[in-house]
């Protein structure tokens, strides 16, 4: 992996699965990487054929490789990839791509591991919860963190969602949230969609961090890449 031509200034290339993703990165980028420029690469079919297959096959592996080749093509100095269902493509690619490749979970997952030892994982989706909590359990290892991990899945919220009921997928995510606070020290919400429930359960939660990706992720890209 080569370094960026200059810590100050570059072309990220984003990679998504969801549509509603791009306007909430845009500003974040912006704001933790001024002196860059963004574009935006989107494939849904990714996230769909993944939830559809029920995990992450080497067929979306190997398209999720060209995307990110095609980013290097287009003049990117670093790509992160925003959907972490994609995760371990994102790490199988990595070794390989010329430029910086990022997941935009990894961030949680540091600031997770050295904020508590009981640690909590809320997803929608069971092909983004298990990549989230082998993450957790991997950057917990290389960092000689001692960690317990407990992983909840909101069943039927993302259905709700997918089907145009966002009150009923807020809902199912608030009460998961409830139930999984006491039981842990800091939380992680693998899906950025889920964060729009935060407001409604914050009493609830206490003085208990619960982490998104969006901005803890821009965050790590800012101190990796102008380093």
């Amino acid at each position: 992996m080569s370094p960026t031509k200059s810590p100050s200034t570059g072309t990220l290339a984003m990679i998504h699965t969801v549509p509603g993703l791009i306007p909430v990165l845009e500003p974040l980028a912006r704001q933790s990487l001024p002196g860059w420029v963004t574009f935006n690469m989107l494939d849904e079919s990714l996230l769909r054929v993944t939830i559809r297959e029920g995990s992450l096959s080497a067929p979306t592996m190997r398209r999720l490789t060209c995307m990110v080749w095609s980013a290097v093509d287009a003049g990117a100095d670093a790509v992160v990839v925003t959907c972490s269902s994609l995760g371990p493509a994102v790490e199988a690619a990595r070794p390989l791509c010329p430029v910086p490749l990022f997941r935009i979970d990894e961030g949680m997952a540091i600031e997770a591991v050295g904020t508590g030892q009981r640690i909590g994982v809320l997803a929608t989706l069971r092909t983004t919860l298990d990549p989230t909590t082998d993450l957790i359990r991997r950057t917990a290892a290389r960092l000689g963190r001692d960690c317990a991990i407990t992983s909840i899945l909101s069943e039927g919220a993302f259905e709700r969602l997918s089907q145009g009921d966002t009150e009923g997928h807020d809902r199912m995510v608030a009460q998961s949230l409830r139930d999984l606070a006491p039981q842990v020290d800091v939380i992680l919400l693998a899906q950025a969609s889920m964060a729009r429930v935060l407001p409604s359960v914050r009493e609830a939660m206490g003085a208990r961090p619960v982490l998104t990706s969006p901005e803890i992720g821009m965050r790590h890209l800012r101190k990796a890449l102008t380093a």
